[in-house]
This record gives structure tokens, sequence and C-alpha cells, in this order.
């Protein structure tokens, strides 16, 4: 049996083009895929001909590569309740301390700090925070030997 990739899907109501935008800016990676519901090639995926905009503007599948590692993302179909990201977070890991500092600096504004960067046992520093997307972010700096 092969090993498996395991890529997070995050989903979003009607924001995914900005959040995987301000993610491959922010997170240095590079968005390989942004498809809207409407350049479907799978006609039972595209919105019905007249569609408002923000129906048919709505990301169908995104695809964010980091490192070897992807983020991948949606919006909402039309007529879904969109009831947030819950029960997950997504770690980062940094070798110092200065990269860490950066990359949580970048996501906390408009989102909620759960926990400042600080010094824990298995890292020089490690902060959580809720970006303004609702994606939860868990960033270490300068892991620790804890051997």
């Amino acid at each position: 049996m092969s090993t498996p990739t395991l890529d997070p899907y995050l989903n979003f109501d009607g924001n995914c083009a900005e959040a995987m935008r301000f993610y491959e800016k922010t997170l240095g990676g590079k968005l390989e895929m942004m498809m809207k519901m409407s350049e479907s090639p799978d006609p039972s995926m595209c919105p019905p001909p007249g569609s408002p905009a923000e129906v048919a503007d709505r990301i169908l599948h995104a695809s964010l590569l980091l490192g070897q590692q992807r983020i991948l993302a949606s919006d909402t179909m039309p007529g879904q309740t969109y009831e947030g990201q819950k029960g997950v977070a997504l770690t980062l890991g940094y070798q110092t301390v200065d990269e860490a500092r950066k990359v949580f600096d970048a996501l906390s504004p408009g989102g909620r700090i759960d926990m400042p960067l600080a010094p824990t046992f298995w890292a020089e520093a490690f902060g959580a925070v809720v970006d303004r997307f609702g994606t939860c972010w868990l960033v270490n700096g300068g892991p620790k030997d804890l051997g």
C-alpha cells in the first residue's frame, strides 16, 4: 500500500479567491489553480444561465502549493449553509522565531489571536491565530530538541 498524500481542504462562503490569494502572498506559496463555478467543464457544477455573479464567481476548486504540500479550497455551493471552519487547525513550522513572527503577524489583522507567540517546551515560539477568513493557524518557530 502506498503512502497517501494529506492535503487540507478548506471551505469558504464566497471569499475563497481572496483567502487563497492572501495565503499565497503570506505563506510564499504558488497558486496552481483557481476555477470558478462558471468555468467548470462539468455542466452539473455550473450555475444556471442568468445566475448572479456572486454565484458564478464562487470558487469551485483552488490549489495552493506550499513546498511539497497543498492547501485545497472552495466556496460553498449555492444554497448550502456555511457553518465556518470548525475543529481543525493548520500548523506551520519555521526554523526561526523571526520567520514565525512574520507570518503570525501577517495572519493576525482582522482575525483573533487565541495565543500570542511565546516560548513553549517544544519551540522557541508558538502562537495560535484565527485569521480574518476563519482559518485557525498554529505557528511554531525555532523548534527545540526534545530528545
